[in-house]
């Protein structure tokens, strides 16, 4: 008879969690803290875990900039993610769907998060300390295109990290978290935990900024092969997060998603389709292109890709010319994500509101409009510097001083929006959808079109200054890339406006599915 009862009490406070989360807080609650007393022991361990994944991510991409940008340049950067970083995307996807065919969720959660651990830890305790022997270089080139494309290869212990720098960012938080969050919270939970996720985890930003930041002596130095001490201490604490947060994933799968508080089968299922039968690799994937709808979601993450790789080639290169050895250039990527995660902060506290009060139209619209503005403002700076020079030296300032400066600023508020409403409203826009379509879709969508949106804005650049221009620097061809990014900023409110449409009908239809089924 107790047992009964407590299962009774679970399954009513079970079933006063579904009614509307948006009216049982009040004041400034509702605008900063919309969870749960109860809900914290979900909460906390996912948001954490969100946090260690983007304290790496924060990391490893302010130390894989330094390592090329100083030693090969800004040049390779198109070369890199166009020609290892998507392949090493399209093999990751191949061998991922491999794994869930063999192995359960979990057990593929562990060995891709080992993967990437074990990485690191050779990457600091041998490629590093032994990069210089065991990087090459040619004695001549034929052409420029094949210096351009040499140049990783001579350098490959550099370039290997920035390809697994990349994928951290695509497969963990895109692919790994996002999925595992898309299948454990359910469409009325989503709308207050997702924002404040990011709350909570952007606090990586500040942290990674300060540890970059650590090196000041050596970040002084004008000196490109100055020695970085702070190195192996920024790596182990990457390897540090890695079994972080699969202790997180542990403790989460065992003692709380096996709470019918926090995680209900029932609920979970009622926002799917009828679960179709297992498909092969191949099938899965012909199965996901027939999907208009994960098509747009993909046309998201493509044009999200360009436009920023589109700036922030460009700006990287303006930095290196004033910070050119790589603890300067780190320290200054660390003042980068300091500013990131402020702003991030405070947009979280703003789109959390925004996604709970208005459309989801108008927050996944937010994110494209900053990056446009700010774009353009940017652009403006690069194509009339010489116009500008005289007017900014009247107030004591460079213009390469103004153009970098301009660069962090957009670079700070587009990251700020992206990771408060892009990212969240993305992620919603998948969980009505059903297991087939989340799962191999998502995969497709965020690992190979995530690295299809910065692969493109690298083969637009890389085609640009090696083919048809053949300058120097990105920086010469201002105008044109100015050009192709409206153009794909366009393409991006076209498919924001086609997706709520569907993202609308489907969740209209789903709703009314729950309701008739309730009154039966």
């Amino acid at each position: 008879m107790t047992v009964k009862k407590e299962g009774e009490a679970v399954a009513e406070k079970v079933k006063s969690t579904r009614s509307d989360d948006n009216k049982q807080f009040l004041g400034l609650r509702a605008i900063f803290w919309p969870i749960h007393s109860f809900e914290l022991k979900k909460f906390l361990p996912m948001a954490i875990m969100m946090m260690c994944i983007l304290l790496n991510y924060s990391l490893a991409r302010g130390l894989k900039d330094s390592l090329v940008v100083t030693s090969i340049g800004e040049s390779a950067l198109p070369t890199l993610k166009l020609w290892f970083v998507l392949p090493g995307a399209v093999i990751f996807m191949i061998i991922y769907s491999k794994l869930l065919t063999v192995f359960s969720k979990n057990t593929v959660f562990y060995i891709v998060v080992s993967s990437f651990l074990l990485y690191f830890l050779l990457f600091i305790t041998v490629l590093y300390p032994q990069h210089e022997a065991l990087h090459f270089k040619c004695a001549s080139y034929s052409t420029k295109l094949t210096q351009t494309l040499m140049l990783p290869i001579e350098h490959w212990v550099f370039a290997s990290f920035y390809v697994m720098a990349e994928l951290w960012g695509s497969t963990m938080i895109g692919l790994m978290f996002w999925k595992f969050a898309n299948e454990v919270t359910p469409l009325r939970q989503s709308k207050r935990f997702y924002a404040m996720f990011g709350f909570v985890a952007n606090a990586a930003l500040i942290i990674s900024g300060l540890c970059l930041g650590m090196n000041e002596e050596d970040a002084a130095s004008s000196s490109s092969n100055v020695d970085w001490v702070a190195l192996p201490y920024l790596i182990g604490l990457i390897i540090l997060s890695c079994i972080i947060i699969m202790a997180l994933y542990y403790y989460l799968t065992e003692y709380v998603l096996t709470d019918p508080l926090h995680f209900n089968s029932e609920e979970m299922n009622s926002q799917k389709k009828k679960k179709k039968e297992k498909l092969s690799v191949s099938d899965g994937f012909k199965y996901v292109l027939k999907s208009k709808y994960l098509g747009l979601i993909a046309l998201l993450v493509i044009c999200y890709g360009i436009s920023i790789n589109l700036v922030e080639v460009m700006w990287k290169g303006q930095v290196k010319l004033m910070y050119p050895s790589k603890a300067a250039f780190a320290n200054y990527m660390g003042e980068l994500q300091i500013w990131t995660g402020l702003a991030t902060i405070a947009f979280m506290l703003i789109g959390t509101n925004i996604m709970r009060k208005y459309s989801w139209f108008l927050s996944a619209m937010l994110t494209p409009l900053m990056i446009f503005v700010t774009g353009l403002i940017f652009f403006f700076f690069i194509i009339f510097n010489s116009h500008v020079t005289p007017f900014v030296e009247q107030f004591g300032f460079t213009a390469l001083g103004v153009v970098i400066t301009v660069g962090l600023l957009q670079n700070v508020l587009c990251k700020g929006v992206k990771y408060s409403l892009f990212d969240p409203t993305k992620e919603m826009s998948y969980i009505p959808l059903d297991d087939e379509l989340k799962s191999r879709g998502k995969v497709a969508v965020d690992v190979v079109g995530s690295r299809l949106g910065k692969s493109g804005g690298a083969l637009i650049q890389f085609v640009l200054v090696n083919i048809i221009y053949h300058v120097t620097s990105i920086a010469a061809l201002a105008p044109q890339v100015a050009l192709i990014f409206c153009i794909f900023m366009f393409l991006w409110f076209f498919s924001v406006s086609c997706l709520n449409k569907k993202f609308l009908a489907i969740t209209t239809a789903l709703n009314e599915e729950k309701t008739a089924m309730n009154s039966q």
